[in-house]
């Protein structure tokens, strides 16, 4: 069976509270598939233990170009040129690119490395925190959960912090979740916005090299190798993105989740070693993304009872897995004293998330920051889906 409207991922109310309809599907059609506006089929997998079927298969590609034929790629519509660039990201790549490509990056996120930068995200939550208890409220996005992750990022990257308005409308922008043809058009003029921008800082490092991540990836060699200047632009949009966005949604979500469950919140207040998994199980209940980037089969893969044939998009739902029952206890219940630690908000496999680390540092500074310094801390006002 098809559905094309019961699936409506860019629908506020849909986005608001999706976790009744993940859970009738991984009841009654786990794997299901459905279409797209323009047409094109994809599977939505819903089940924990399909999820990590899928994750772990390499079967199942992100690079799905590299399986056609000259003749089938002339036939696909044409990319904007700036929207093609990004494509060379190491998430849309396989073994071995990917492997190449995680390799040089890798090094700036050790666990380490991250540790590190704890006095400089205290700094920036106390300093946010500060401005707000002036005012008596604060807009927790806009004015606490966006400023610490891009503020860390851009310094960790070397690039201006003034300019992060222009990098939350590029990120907006790209990952907006809707990858059919005519959003990748849509999305054009951002994408060559950000190349153009990144082109240009880019000539400034090479003249005036620093002590950032720019700066080290524009010489970076490993194994003799270099990043092209398509992959470098590929890199810092990734990095960029990813380093912030998803961390803007987890401290978001799960300042939420607490404020909307005082009985937790005041545990962890209580007891402010309760942070870290407090975090994780904010991670598993309301992780900051719903679902994984799409894969595709390299050839006809059975998940369960259901066959997805070669060249099929397969979408895992992290955020539906996360809620499975078969898996995790009372699932729909928030629990920060639970051990967590095989959720999969970060994803799994060769594609768990780089930046993992850094995203919970952050998440349990900023949340944990805010919770003890405002004890009384509420909501404005009630939600408004």
């Amino acid at each position: 069976m098809e559905h094309i409207d019961d699936y409506q991922p860019f629908n506020p109310a849909f986005k608001a509270n999706p976790f009744p309809y993940y859970a009738r599907l991984r009841a009654d059609e786990p794997i299901s598939r459905h279409v797209q506006s323009d047409g094109r089929g994809y599977w939505l997998v819903t089940r924990y233990d399909d999820v990590l079927a899928v994750l772990r298969d390499p079967r199942f590609i992100k690079n799905w170009r590299a399986q056609l034929t000259p003749d089938e790629l002339a036939e696909l519509p044409p990319l904007p040129p700036a929207f093609a660039i990004f494509i060379a990201n190491m998430l849309d790549q396989d073994p071995p690119s990917h492997t190449r490509l995680r390799a040089l990056v890798s090094k700036a996120f050790t666990p380490r490395l991250i540790e590190n930068l704890r006095p400089r995200i205290q700094q920036l939550a106390d300093s946010l925190l500060d401005a707000a208890s002036k005012r008596g409220e604060i807009d927790l996005i806009d004015d606490y959960a966006f400023p610490i992750p891009i503020t860390v990022i851009a310094e960790l990257l070397g690039v201006p912090a003034e300019d992060r308005e222009k990098f939350r409308t590029w990120s907006s922008a790209a990952v907006s979740g809707d990858f059919s043809f005519e959003a990748a058009a849509q999305i054009a003029p951002h994408m060559e916005a950000f190349a153009n921008y990144l082109r240009a800082l880019f000539e400034e490092r090479r003249r005036d090299p620093r002590a950032d991540l720019i700066s080290g990836l524009l010489r970076a060699e490993e194994a003799g190798d270099r990043l092209s200047e398509e992959e470098m632009f590929a890199m810092i949009f990734l990095l960029l993105i990813a380093g912030h966005e998803t961390t803007v949604n987890l401290i978001g979500n799960g300042l939420l989740a607490l404020l909307e469950h005082p009985d937790e919140l005041q545990q962890v207040q209580q007891d402010p070693e309760l942070i870290k998994p407090a975090v994780e199980e904010l991670l598993r209940y309301c992780g900051p993304v719903e679902t994984s980037t799409e894969r595709y089969a390299s050839e006809d893969v059975t998940i369960g009872n259901v066959t997805i044939s070669k060249g099929e998009m397969a979408l895992v739902v992290l955020g539906s897995a996360n809620r499975d029952g078969e898996h995790f206890t009372s699932a729909d219940d928030l629990d920060i004293t639970r051990d967590v630690r095989d959720h999969l908000a970060f994803g799994h496999g060769i594609h768990y998330c780089l930046g993992a680390p850094l995203a919970r540092l952050e998440a349990q500074i900023a949340i944990g920051t805010i919770i003890s310094r405002f004890p009384n801390v509420r909501l404005a006002a009630d939600r408004a889906i």
